[in-house]
């Protein structure tokens, strides 16, 4: 028993390893994109009516910090609907960093962002549409929304904490995300492997439903969670589709903080939830279609 309990966390172990470089790697290049083109700052590309589409295209990007930077524009009533849902299903926290760092996944890579971002544009446009009468307000002189990404205030920092410290702080918190999932998915198929081949065939018109859910957790282990379930086969494209749409970051998380708000907070949880759902299962029924 033990034995097997040593190679099965020796198994994850080595699995989480083979990750940990270049998750520290793609950080690094995040910060240099973030502290080199500012691009979580520019708040004017979200007011015109490219707004949609610029915010889609911003939220594809892997950090954290403009859902943040989103929520806050839209509480203050500086974005419109559409904009800030084109971000949140824009948005994948961890997830693309996770799947380029898994070679045997990094194919998935470009339908995700394919998928995300038409999806982010059309429901941005369509929502702006059908809500032409709301009203936007403009930010007060040197008010500033900035939010650090992940909620950490980097800008004091030296370089070497910058590029060399933060990145390897969240590489490892996320080495250890992936670390947990590998451990229980060893667990899981070591003792229980025919009842989890059997859900994947026969419930896998229910994974988007849970999938979604997982992702509207406001926490990257959300995002985490859902890409490596993918990964190491236990969750079909489209569940992963789904549970990606969902996850808007922290953007939910700065929402919910405005309690009188609550009723449209939720208004716009559901909202992006079904929307995500929607988008796995078509996914699966495309997939469906052709035998893929």
């Amino acid at each position: 028993m033990w034995k097997t309990i040593a190679d099965i966390g020796l198994d994850a172990l080595l699995d989480s390893l083979k990750v940990f470089p270049f998750l520290f790697l793609m950080y690094v290049l995040i910060e240099f994109l973030e502290h080199g083109t500012n691009i979580t700052r520019n708040r004017n590309v979200l007011r015109g009516r490219l707004a949609p589409l610029l915010g889609a295209a911003t939220g594809i990007i892997p950090q954290c910090g403009f859902s943040v930077m989103a929520a806050k524009l839209y509480d203050k009533k500086i974005i419109r609907t559409g904009t800030l849902l084109a971000v949140f299903l824009a948005t994948s926290d961890e997830a693309l960093i996770i799947l380029l760092s898994e070679g045997s996944k990094a194919f998935a890579v470009m339908p995700v962002i394919a998928v995300k971002f038409a999806v982010a544009v059309g429901l941005g446009y369509l929502v702006n549409g059908l809500n032409r009468r709301e009203t936007l307000s403009e930010l007060k002189e040197g008010e500033s929304v900035h939010g650090a990404p992940c909620g950490h205030d980097h800008e004091e920092d030296g370089k070497l904490e910058r590029y060399l410290v933060h990145p390897l702080l969240h590489s490892l918190q996320i080495f250890a995300y992936i670390l947990i999932v590998n451990l229980a998915f060893g667990f899981i198929m070591h003792y229980a492997e025919g009842a989890v081949t059997a859900f994947l065939r026969q419930g896998l018109w229910y994974q988007p439903l849970i999938a979604g859910l997982i992702g509207l957790i406001p926490n990257c282990a959300s995002s985490v969670l859902v890409t490596q379930s993918y990964v190491l086969g236990a969750l079909s494209f489209g569940g992963m589709m789904a549970g990606l749409c969902a996850n808007a970051g922290l953007g939910f998380v700065v929402l919910f903080k405005n309690v009188g708000a609550w009723k449209r907070n939720l208004l716009l949880a559901f909202l992006l939830y079904a929307v995500s759902v929607g988008v796995g299962y078509a996914v699966l029924g495309v997939m469906q279609l052709f035998g893929i």
